[in-house]
């Protein structure tokens, strides 16, 4: 069944619900952190979840475009789609340094430099995008992105690295807490970071195999881990932030 003379009802239900909700929560969160206090650590907290919110955002205006109209602007957009949303884990990698090295060490140089090279290696999707049989091309029945192999494992490679180094710095930190209720927050954080990488991961599957039943699984699944996730991060340390 379709909806807007071609985007199928199971793409809308995806992107104006399940990924709509996401959005607009995460970008609340950030909003709760930024308010009480704009302090260098909770911007860089909130960033994470205004990277990925506004990735997502910006799939409500390019899903009801037709692809045999509008393929080329479509592409663009989905490259800013992915680029806010798998750029958003770098935020954590740099808020976990932070606290585990402090801002003295982790200069706002060497935080805005590493923030400038993993924005290069996600401009380089760039390259992929407009080349047939190596980027991502829309499904012309369900109008969604899908993605080539290529593709595929460049993202995967670019963003395994980040989530590895989150883990990594996740247990440092964790080994350094000796207060029962820091630890107890701090396991909160890492089981909703977890949740969320469980998603993440989810995308680059269901986008890669391009099936239909598999994205309306994971588009439920998603939006359970997504809102969980989230908020056990912020129930973890963003609430911590505010104070």
């Amino acid at each position: 069944m379709t909806l807007y003379q071609g985007m199928t009802i199971s793409r809308a239900l995806t992107v104006y619900v399940a990924q709509g909700f996401i959005c607009f929560f995460f970008i609340f969160l950030a909003y709760k952190i930024l308010k009480r206090d704009r302090k260098r650590l909770n911007i860089i907290f909130s960033g994470f979840y205004l990277s990925a919110g506004l990735g997502l955002l910006m799939n409500f205006f390019y899903a009801p475009l037709d692809p045999l109209q509008f393929e080329p602007v479509i592409l663009f957009m989905n490259y800013i789609t992915n680029f806010g949303i798998f750029y958003s884990i770098i935020f954590l990698v740099i808020f976990e340094l932070i606290l585990l090295k402090s801002e003295k060490v982790v200069t706002p140089i060497k935080q805005l430099v590493i923030l400038i090279a993993y924005g290069i290696a996600m401009f380089c999707m760039i390259f992929f995008i407009y080349v047939e049989g190596l980027g991502v091309e829309i499904d012309p029945d369900s109008w969604s992105p899908h993605w080539m192999p290529a593709f595929f494992i460049y993202l995967l490679i670019i963003e395994s690295i980040p989530t590895g180094l989150f883990f990594y710095f996740s247990f440092q930190i964790y080994k350094k807490f000796e207060d029962y209720e820091l630890r107890k927050k701090w396991k909160f954080f890492i089981f909703g970071a977890v949740a969320l990488i469980i998603f993440m991961y989810g995308i680059f599957i269901s986008n890669f195999l391009n099936d239909p039943t598999f994205r309306l699984i994971m588009g439920a699944i998603g939006l359970i881990l997504a809102i969980a996730g989230g908020y056990l991060m912020y129930n973890g340390v963003g609430r911590q932030l505010e104070k």
